[in-house]
């Protein structure tokens, strides 16, 4: 681990918690993490490596506590999980040889329209809509082009998967959110192991990060499951629109 003082430790673990509380309930950890990662030192893909160490954690804990309540099935995703582990594993092992600066022009725009979508569109609640795709279409198209995303770049991955659930599946928005954990956890761990071989993660601090995501994302996965869209939606519209400032903001 790089030489970090115990404050500086600290302050990662508590990014650490409330990126694990906020991924769990509308995705955008990410939005949280990596800055900070980056802000004490640590060089941007590094950073991307560390923060997928303990982001698969964070991932993992809210999946088994959204299936514990009843509100996902993780036996019937398995498929679509490993589809979303090639493609995360893919996303990543080609970072280095794709220009991915056009990507950030384009995600502020798709973000910012995400958030109205949430924010305006009416019925948006926890009952399931008409769905305008087959299981196993969302499965082979969807699923492998969001986690190629994620492993490739990730910022709004989460966000990507939901709106993907809602529109296409046709599930509620506590439904939705529930399914999208098990794929990001998959494609996170696609990418960290691609990112294990060229970018050599800090372990250590990625464990101790991890213990928190834990936390947080038992926290933020039961408050979903207790209060459902009312607390998801404006959450999600929240860290949609933030991530798409601070890009905006790199861009300038």
């Amino acid at each position: 681990m790089l030489d970090l003082s115990l404050e500086l430790v600290l302050i990662l673990v508590a990014a650490a918690f409330a990126a694990g509380f906020v991924d769990a309930i509308a995705g955008g950890g990410g939005l949280i993490t990596v800055p900070v990662l980056m802000l004490a030192g640590i060089p941007p893909t590094q950073a991307l490596a560390t923060n997928k160490v303990q982001g698969v954690f964070g991932a993992a804990t809210a999946a088994i506590s959204y299936a514990r309540k009843g509100l996902v099935d993780p036996g019937q995703q398995l498929g679509a999980a490993a589809v979303a582990f090639a493609a995360g594993l893919s996303g990543a092992l080609f970072v280095t040889s794709i220009p991915t600066q056009a990507l950030y022009y384009f995600l502020p725009v798709l973000l910012i329209a995400i958030a109205l979508f949430f924010a305006f569109k009416p019925g948006l609640n926890d009952i399931d809509r008409t769905r305008r795709m087959s299981p196993e279409m969302f499965t082979l198209s969807i699923i492998p082009a969001i986690a190629f995303y994620d492993g490739l770049v990730g910022p709004g991955t989460g966000a990507f998967l939901m709106l993907g659930f809602v529109m296409l599946a046709g599930y509620g928005v506590l439904k939705a959110t529930a399914h999208t954990k098990l794929l990001n956890f998959a494609s996170n761990l696609g990418g960290l192991v691609a990112f294990a071989a060229v970018a050599k993660p800090l372990w250590l601090l990625g464990g101790l990060m991890a213990v928190a995501q834990i936390a947080g994302a038992l926290l933020g996965s039961r408050l979903a499951a207790r209060i459902g869209s009312r607390v998801i939606k404006p959450l999600l519209v929240v860290t949609s629109s933030a991530l798409a400032l601070r890009l905006i903001w790199q861009l300038l």
